[in-house]
């Protein structure tokens, strides 16, 4: 519940405010949520295979992120940024479809 509620007051704080991404950022902005939601496409696959822990999917979640983040970054640096992005999204998505499909397995019993 605690989840849902941080949620919503996210998305509300995020309508009011307008936030911008510096520009310096935006490179970095679509690995991040790519990488989150490879954290929370295997947090859910984790709760309902009944082995969640809430302290490994936040250290998962962060490292996640900051690990794709710093590859790009590194791939910026040595000016083969576009083609480290295209790597760490073929990963994380490759991970993200095998969860979604453990998931709807899990659910469909298919």
């Amino acid at each position: 519940m605690i989840a849902v509620l941080a949620l919503v007051a996210g998305v509300l704080l995020g309508i009011v405010f307008h936030p911008s991404v510096p520009l310096e950022l935006v490179p970095y902005l679509p690995i991040a949520v790519i990488a989150a939601l490879d954290a929370v496409f295997g947090g859910l696959r984790a709760k309902l295979d009944g082995i969640f822990d809430d302290k490994q999917f936040v250290v998962s979640f962060i490292s996640n992120v900051l690990v794709s983040a710093l590859i790009v970054y590194v791939g910026d640096q040595l000016g083969v940024g576009s083609q480290l992005s295209v790597g760490v999204v073929v990963v994380l998505g490759v991970r993200i479809f095998g969860n979604v499909a453990a998931i709807r397995r899990h659910l469909f019993r298919a």
